[in-house]
């Protein structure tokens, strides 16, 4: 689940304590950009749209999921949505280095085509590869790893840990951390069972 749900759970919470640092970061970065000073109303809209395009990318991430998981198999399409998440970590983090609140957005962006993939692939690995009998506790788990990611992401807010105005870009890039362990630990990971048998035709794969 540290690839999957947790990605969703660490994205939800994680934007809510930068807040302040961002909206300073876009009243310096915008009139290098524009030439003018932003208004209160355009620095409101700016994050209002840093907030909220993440649901943009999880319908992007959710729509292709189901595609991606028939056509690469639920393993390499898990492995597959790291990519997104690294890519807005690398946005996120160099956002400030390089005096681009845009790359706040695209970032955001990717992090939550990373949420969608990985929240509704992580469902249907984490079911098809569980035994019947544990088939439920398994399935539970996507929960348990969404309130795992949510509590981490406050926890690396506070001002004791990544929730100060110096290391608001590395908090806004933790996302990487999860997504490097799920590629180094999931191709020792079997495929899913189903996919094997329905989607390959490989019986013996799948027995």
């Amino acid at each position: 689940g540290i690839g999957g749900a947790f990605q969703y759970g660490l994205q939800v919470s994680i934007i809510n304590s930068p807040a302040e640092y961002i909206k300073s970061f876009i009243r310096e970065t915008w009139p290098r950009r524009y030439g003018s000073s932003p208004s209160e109303e355009m620095i409101t809209l700016m994050w209002s749209f840093i907030v909220s395009i993440y649901s943009i990318g999880g319908l992007l991430g959710s729509s292709s999921a189901g595609y991606l998981a028939v056509r690469f198999g639920r393993k390499k399409a898990m492995l597959f949505a790291n990519v997104p998440a690294l890519l807005s970590a690398a946005l996120m983090g160099l956002s400030r280095l390089c005096g681009s609140f845009e790359m706040i957005i695209a970032g955001r962006l990717s992090a939550g085509v990373c949420g969608g993939l990985a929240l509704n692939i992580h469902l249907m690995y984490a079911g098809e590869c569980a035994p019947r009998k544990l088939r439920g506790l398994i399935a539970i788990t996507a929960s348990t790893s969404i309130a795992v990611g949510k509590f981490v992401g406050f926890a690396l807010g506070l001002r004791e840990v990544l929730g100060v105005e110096a290391l608001w870009p590395i908090l806004m890039a933790a996302n990487a951390l999860p997504a490097l362990v799920q590629l180094l630990t999931l191709p020792f990971f079997p495929d899913s069972p189903r996919y094997l048998l329905i989607d390959k035709k490989d019986k013996e794969g799948c027995i």
